[in-house]
């Protein structure tokens, strides 16, 4: 089986989503979400749906442990890293440095974990 072609996103600031076309432009994408009926929702309602879905897993407070504390600060440095690896994060387009730290972080805490 060929591997398809992956499909990139990318959200503005302002929340639009966006999808790149084959022709490499990014294009808004409709949004069929109903925000007024979303809003309208207690948090009664939302707790007693997600409890309802069998695809959602419990959340125990281990899930919540250290959310509240603040991103880190972000540092510019300057590091070198081999071309295919560069270029491995590089092919899914913007945001290629994000996905460099969110690999970094997830070893940093996993060492961390394990002590």
């Amino acid at each position: 089986m060929a591997n398809a072609d992956p499909i990139v996103f990318t959200r503005l600031a302002d929340g639009t989503l966006l999808r790149r076309d084959a022709d490499g432009a990014f294009r808004p994408i409709a949004s069929e979400t109903d925000h007024t009926r979303l809003a309208a929702w207690s948090e009664r309602e939302i707790e007693e749906m997600a409890a309802a879905d069998p695809d959602h897993p419990g959340l125990d407070d281990a899930f919540w442990d250290g959310l509240d504390d603040p991103a880190p600060g972000k540092e510019a440095i300057s590091i070198k890293l081999d071309r295919d690896v560069l270029s491995f994060f590089r092919q899914e387009g913007r945001g290629y440095q994000i996905r460099i730290n969110a690999v970094l972080r997830h070893s940093m805490q996993a060492k961390e974990r394990a002590g």
